[in-house]
């Protein structure tokens, strides 16, 4: 059977999705693969800033405190108990391994318990389900999603193009050589004195700066479809440590601006011509650097194809996106045993 035939086993599925690759805890309950019936999520983030990023470690003990509380939350909302959950789905990888496995365990603690599905789930391909979840007071939802698509990941860990000839299906056009976009961004940050996360702190001081004031290099924009960041970061890198050393003020916001469209650029430019060339008929663009006002204008105000790109409460990690995700592999009929292993390193394709 064509995976996009996809026919629920049963007229209403509920799939409760559980998210702990990083520093986020969080749970969802999504209906039928769409409808988001809940959606809660416990960032780390003011934890993780003194450390100008994620300690792994200390993620793993925050998960522990928090994920039962987060799927209580998560079921209290959507105004159900877990004997109205029809299979438990789970970020399998990638991620870190301690954080991963905090999220697993739980997941089949629960399944064991309720006799019911466990579907071990992939994060990128989460992210890219997060496109088309909508919130259940939505009267009209959103169009299904059409294939051939383009799906772009971003975030701070991947950057990679990928081809979906149908659900469940991806081809891997190319990846980051080097630093991912939200790596890049952290690491800008921190060359600018700007706050951890670097995404959102690069964004807030691009506002009041000139995007032509330095013209950085835009790398990888030859016919592979692979990205590579760590040049631009240095190119910023040089102009900061001459300003510097030449005793002049460091003009942060003409920095931040400069350095993010030539993100945005290359991300822009290299998923409009890969659709083009393999014929795509829609556009995804998904993962926490999605969340980027910048990049999120780009492609809605310039891109000649639908743009299906979350909300941004669905941006960065979130259960939602993997119970959207796990829905789609639960009405195949499969799912996971119970010495299911978590995978720090697993491919989408």
């Amino acid at each position: 059977m064509t995976l996009n035939k996809i026919v629920p086993i049963k007229s209403t599925a509920r799939i409760l999705g559980i998210e702990s690759s990083c520093d986020e805890t969080a749970a969802a309950v999504i209906e039928n693969g769409r409808s988001m019936l809940s959606n809660v999520v416990a960032t780390q983030i003011e934890i993780h800033k003194k450390y100008g990023g994620v300690f792994p470690e200390v993620a793993s003990r925050q998960h522990i405190r928090t994920v039962y509380a987060v799927i209580e939350q998560a079921l209290q909302q959507a105004h159900l108990g877990l004997a109205d959950i029809d299979a438990i789905a789970v970020t399998r990888g990638p991620g870190l391994a301690g954080s991963l496995v905090v999220g697993m365990n739980t997941a089949k603690g629960l399944a064991l318990g309720r006799g019911i599905p466990l579907i071990g789930v992939n994060h990128l391909e989460g992210h890219i389900y997060s496109s088309w979840v909508y919130s259940s007071e939505v009267v009209k939802p959103p169009p299904a999603p059409q294939f051939p698509l383009m799906a772009l990941l971003v975030s701070g860990g991947h950057t990679e193009l990928n081809l979906m000839e149908d659900h469940l299906q991806y081809r891997r056009l190319g990846a980051t050589l080097d630093d991912a976009a939200g790596e890049a961004f952290d690491k800008v940050a921190r060359l600018l004195s700007l706050s951890y996360p670097g995404g959102p702190s690069i964004q807030k001081a691009a506002e009041d700066g000139d995007p032509a004031a330095f013209n950085f290099p835009r790398a990888k924009m030859d016919d592979s479809w692979d990205f590579s960041f760590s040049g631009l970061k240095t190119a910023v890198m040089r102009v900061v440590r001459k300003l510097e050393e030449e005793h002049r003020p460091i003009p942060v916001a003409n920095l931040a601006a400069s350095f993010q469209a030539a993100v945005v650029d290359v991300l822009f430019l290299k998923t409009m011509k890969a659709a083009e060339k393999f014929g795509a008929k829609e556009i995804v663009v998904a993962g926490g650097v999605s969340a980027n006002r910048a990049l999120r204008d780009a492609f809605k105000q310039k891109a000649h194809l639908p743009v299906h790109i979350p909300p941004l409460a669905l941006c960065t990690d979130n259960g939602a996106m993997i119970g959207s995700a796990g829905y789609f592999h639960y009405s195949l009929g499969r799912s996971d045993p119970l010495n299911l292993d978590v995978l720090p390193t697993w491919p989408l394709s």
